[in-house]
């Protein structure tokens, strides 16, 4: 591993956590993407799959991630993408249904 990779990449404690950092990644890249870099039809297509994905995660699996993301909000120092982070439960459908 070079220094240029390991200074981008962060460690992660857990699959999980890395599994939804980069999930992040992508949805993050997707809502910021111009008509010309993404279709909007193929971006509508992508974030509706991740809300349906998200329905389908058990009660316990949805408190996880929601507190992940939580944690993710507070380490973020760019205010739009702590903004995206902390919308997201609400905005992808993860509040429906936990207890």
């Amino acid at each position: 591993m070079t220094c240029w990779e390991s200074a981008l990449m962060p460690v992660y404690s857990s699959l999980t956590h890395a599994l939804a950092g980069a999930l992040v990644d992508v949805l993050w890249f997707i809502g910021g993407s111009e008509d010309e870099q993404m279709d909007p039809d193929d971006a509508v297509k992508v974030l509706e799959g991740v809300s349906h994905l998200v329905s389908k995660l058990s009660s316990d699996q949805r408190s996880e991630l929601i507190d992940l993301l939580g944690t993710m909000a507070e380490a973020e120092s760019d205010p739009a993408r702590r903004g995206f982070l902390e919308g997201f439960p609400e905005g992808f459908g993860l509040l429906d249904d936990v207890v």
